[in-house]
């Protein structure tokens, strides 16, 4: 499971950096949960190929951390995934878009999928 799970969010930036919508959102269930880092809420595969579509628009990549995501398996068919990174913008690393995401795995009969993910920016308190 875990090696599956870990593949599908390299997946997420793969696709994400080639700036393909389709291919992102078809990372996700079909009524995927989806809440960026500033609470825009996003219901469902279509929503976030709609939404990424425009914001793949932008020259912003994704960056991992170089850190190991934890995959915690929660049964034989859920995982919880936690995992850092940050993105670039016209390639240059913006410290204050550092973030740590949070998502929900599930396996389907398409295979893994996401079925949650939530985006916080890191901060210091």
């Amino acid at each position: 499971m875990s090696a599956e799970v870990t593949h599908l969010l390299a997946r997420m930036t793969e696709t994400w950096n080639a700036g393909d919508a389709t291919a992102y959102a078809e990372l996700f269930t079909q009524d995927a949960e989806y809440i960026t880092f500033f609470g825009l809420h996003l219901r469902g595969r279509q929503a976030i190929e709609d939404t990424h579509r425009e914001l793949f628009k932008t020259p912003i990549k994704l960056e991992p951390d170089g850190e190991q995501p934890v995959v915690k398996a929660l049964s034989g068919d859920v995982a919880l995934v936690i995992s850092g990174g940050g993105s670039t913008v016209d390639g240059q690393a913006d410290p204050s878009r550092t973030s740590i995401i949070t998502l929900t795995a599930l396996r389907t009969p398409e295979g893994w999928r996401f079925a949650s993910f939530q985006n916080t920016r890191v901060r210091q308190p």
